[in-house]
């Protein structure tokens, strides 16, 4: 046999394996490649939406925890404040409670004031009258002299 007429035959079985090829086999291979290809593409698609959401979410979750803080925040000022209003209804009770206590105080005093005077004309009054009995030498008739011994006691 001639190498020539072998390497022919070989030329003419190629190519017509790689026409059975390119006519049978290869479309099935491309349409696969090109599904696998389209199932890696919509793959990665989700897998870039799914970071995308998942950035979403991790800033959503940020703006929900901040706007908590900012509540919380907010509640600490307002306890704050209701704090100081109740400290300072406190001292204003404790003050007003201390002018009624100073209030009362004086009145007492002035009361107890008076009735020291009123005791003091009584004691100076009788001691007037002993004076004057000791002076006069006799007793002086309290029932009958009260006028005098009222305007007596009105001038002490």
């Amino acid at each position: 046999m001639n190498i020539n007429l072998t390497l022919f035959g070989q030329a003419i079985s190629f190519a017509i394996f790689v026409w059975f090829c390119m006519r049978f086999v290869w479309p099935p291979v491309e349409k696969a490649l090109e599904e696998r290809e389209t199932r890696i593409a919509d793959g990665l698609a989700a897998a870039e939406k799914g970071q995308q959401d998942l950035e979403s979410a991790a800033q959503r979750a940020e703006e929900i925890l901040q706007d908590g803080r900012d509540k919380a925040q907010e509640f600490v000022n307002q306890s704050q404040k209701r704090a100081d209003e109740i400290v300072e209804q406190a001292k204003q009770a404790a003050v007003e409670e201390g002018e009624r206590l100073l209030v009362a105080a004086r009145s007492q005093i002035d009361q107890e004031r008076n009735q020291a005077r009123e005791s003091l004309r009584s004691e100076v009054a009788g001691l007037a009258l002993s004076g004057a009995e000791q002076i006069l030498m006799r007793e002086v008739d309290a029932a009958a002299h009260r006028e005098v011994l009222d305007k007596l006691v009105q001038e002490i």
